[in-house]
C-alpha cells in the first residue's frame, strides 16, 4: 500500500491502482484471519474429544456381577449386617453397623458432622461397595442385584438438589418419565410447589436455569420432593429433605412426606431433630458406630448425646424467637419502653449461649 501510494505520487500508478490493491489486501487477510479462528476451534475440539474419550475409557469402580439379577422388592426391609466402610484404609468411616429398617417403618439416623450419616446413603445406593459386612433388601445382598433395579426401587430427596436446564414440568417428570401432566401437577401440589408454579407467567413451562439457579433453595428442594412423590418408590431415603425451608413450609412439607412415606420403608438422615420426632426408631451415630438407639422420648430420658443435641437446638430456636420478638417490638410504632427491651436482650443472649 505504501509503495502504491508512492507510485501515485510519482505518477507511475493511478488512484485506481491504489483502490485495487486495497481491495486485494482485504480479500486476502479476512480469509486468513477466519482460517486462524477455525484452526483454534478445531484444536480445542480435538482436546475436548480426547478428554471425552478418556472419560469414556475409564473403568467403572462399581460394576454389576456377571450373574446379577434384577431386585424384586416384596416388602422393602433394609438390613445392615456388621457393615464397615472406609474411603481410605487408614481412616475407617463406619465400624460394624447393625440395624434394620422394617417394612413400612421409619428409621432416622442422626449424629454430629462427620459421623458417617451420608456415607450410609451412598452405600445403600451402591455408589461404593462395603469393605466389610453386607447390606440386604428383602434378604438379597445389594451386590448381587443390578444397580439399575436397585436405584429404581429407592426414591431419594437429597440435601443439595441438582436440576436440569429445562422446564419445571420436565424436572418433576424426571421422577417417572411416563407420567401424564395431571400426575405431574398432583405431585407438585403434594410437594407444596403448585401455587408458586401457577403464579409464574409460563407456569409449568418456566425454565429453571442451569442446575436450577433461577429457583430458591426451598423451591429446588420441593421440586425434588415432587419427583420422589411422582416416582412412588417402595423405599424412601430422605437426606435432610427440608433443610432449605422455612419453619412454616417445613411443617407443610413434613406433612406431605409423612403421607408419602406411609406404608413405605423410610430411612431419614437428619440434622434438624424436630423433623424426626415421630420416627419409629432413632439411631445416634458417632465416629462410625451407633452409640444410642430408641424413640425420641426414650433418648431424651437417657440424657446422652441425643438429649444434648436436642437441648442445644431448642435453645438456639428459643434465642431466634426472642430476638425476632425484640426486632418486631423495636420496629413497631408503639415500641416497648426501654426497660422492657433491656429485659428481653439479656434473655436472648442467655438462650443463644
Amino acid at each position: 500500500m505504501v509503495l502504491c501510494a508512492r507510485g501515485v505520487e510519482a505518477g507511475t500508478n493511478t488512484v485506481g491502482d491504489f483502490v485495487m490493491i486495497n481491495a486485494m489486501m482485504i480479500q486476502l487477510y479476512q480469509p486468513l484471519n477466519f482460517m486462524g479462528m477455525v484452526y483454534r476451534e478445531i484444536k480445542q475440539a480435538v482436546i475436548d474429544i480426547e478428554n471425552m474419550f478418556a472419560i469414556l475409557a475409564r473403568k467403572a469402580e462399581i460394576e454389576d456381577r456377571p450373574d446379577a439379577r434384577p431386585l424384586k422388592v416384596r416388602s422393602g426391609t433394609i438390613r445392615f449386617e456388621n457393615v464397615s466402610f472406609a474411603y481410605e484404609p487408614a481412616r475407617p468411616i463406619l465400624k460394624g453397623l447393625n440395624f434394620e429398617v422394617a417394612a413400612g417403618r421409619t428409621v432416622a439416623i442422626v449424629g454430629p458432622s462427620g459421623a458417617g450419616k451420608s456415607t450410609i446413603s451412598r452405600l445403600l445406593f451402591r455408589f461404593y461397595d462395603v469393605t466389610g459386612g453386607r447390606i440386604l433388601i428383602d434378604g438379597e445382598d445389594i451386590r448381587d442385584v443390578t444397580q439399575t433395579s436397585l436405584r429404581a426401587a429407592i426414591g431419594m430427596v437429597p440435601q443439595d438438589t441438582v436440576l436440569f436446564n429445562d422446564t419445571i414440568r420436565y424436572n418433576i417428570r424426571y421422577g417417572q418419565w411416563d407420567a401424564n401432566d395431571a400426575e405431574v401437577e398432583e405431585a407438585a401440589r403434594l410437594a407444596q410447589i403448585d401455587g408458586f408454579i401457577r403464579l409464574s407467567p409460563k407456569g409449568y413451562e418456566t425454565e429453571v436455569g442451569e442446575r436450577g439457579l433461577k429457583l430458591s433453595g426451598g423451591e429446588k428442594q420441593r421440586v425434588a420432593i415432587a419427583r420422589t412423590i411422582l416416582k412412588a418408590p417402595p423405599i424412601l431415603l430422605l437426606d435432610e429433605a427440608t433443610s432449605a425451608l422455612d419453619s412454616r413450609t417445613e411443617r407443610d412439607i413434613q406433612d406431605a412426606l409423612d403421607r408419602v412415606s406411609k406404608n413405605r420403608t423410610t430411612l431419614v438422615i437428619a440434622h434438624r431433630l424436630s423433623t424426626i420426632v415421630g420416627a419409629d426408631e432413632i439411631l445416634v451415630l458417632d465416629q462410625g458406630v451407633i452409640v444410642e438407639r430408641g424413640t425420641h422420648n426414650e433418648l431424651l430420658a437417657l440424657g446422652g448425646l441425643y438429649a444434648g443435641m436436642w437441648n442445644r437446638q431448642r435453645e438456639a430456636q428459643m434465642a431466634r424467637e426472642i430476638l425476632a420478638e425484640v426486632e418486631e417490638d423495636t420496629a413497631a410504632p408503639n415500641r416497648n419502653p426501654p426497660d422492657a427491651e433491656e429485659e428481653l436482650l439479656p434473655a436472648a443472649a442467655d438462650a443463644a449461649e
